[in-house]
């Protein structure tokens, strides 16, 4: 194993019991689903360790695993859709998705590609979206991520949200 991998190792080891604070955030009401907190933080790090090391900071760790934190949850649902192949078109408003408790794999694909959308008009609100809903942060989590205030983010916040809701209530 490369010194950089042992780095990132000793991070993850470091995160562990924070990823999985996060990871039960985010996962709190999901109780029919497939993936624990255990299990999201384990699929994450194992997305983490096929990849080159790249987090030089703790800050940039964080975004790291809040981005494998999203790839592992929309594959989870991805899965899930798969096997239920001629399942209904539902819509979704951002706001009855959000905290990813009611998500089904449908919606978890709809606001993955929604946000990919809005990455493309503003990378900020899109990464914000992504630590809040798949990283579990809270406003001064994120905030700090960000490297912005926290009045921001909430400006930002309301932007993105509103945004989103418009997006995810249109027919697919």
């Amino acid at each position: 194993m490369s010194a950089e991998h042992e780095e990132m190792n000793q991070a993850f080891s470091l995160a562990y019991e924070e990823l999985r604070r996060l990871a039960a955030t985010v996962r709190q009401s999901e109780q029919a689903q497939t993936l624990s907190p255990t299990a999201l933080v384990h699929e994450a790090w194992l997305k983490l360790a096929d990849s080159p090391p790249v987090a030089d900071s703790p800050l940039h760790f964080k975004r790291i695993v809040a981005r494998a934190m999203r790839q592992v949850l929309v594959d989870a649902a991805r899965q899930r859709l798969a096997t239920k192949r001629g399942a209904g078109q539902a819509l979704v408003t951002f706001d009855e998705a959000f905290g990813v408790a009611d998500a089904g794999p449908q919606e978890m694909l709809a606001i993955d590609e929604a946000l990919d959308e809005l990455a493309k008009v503003s990378p900020r609100q899109a990464a914000m979206i992504e630590y809040r809903f798949f990283g579990g942060y809270d406003v001064a989590e994120t905030a700090r991520l960000l490297e912005i205030s926290e009045a921001t983010l909430l400006r930002d916040w309301r932007v993105a949200r509103a945004w989103l809701s418009h997006k995810l209530s249109q027919p697919v």
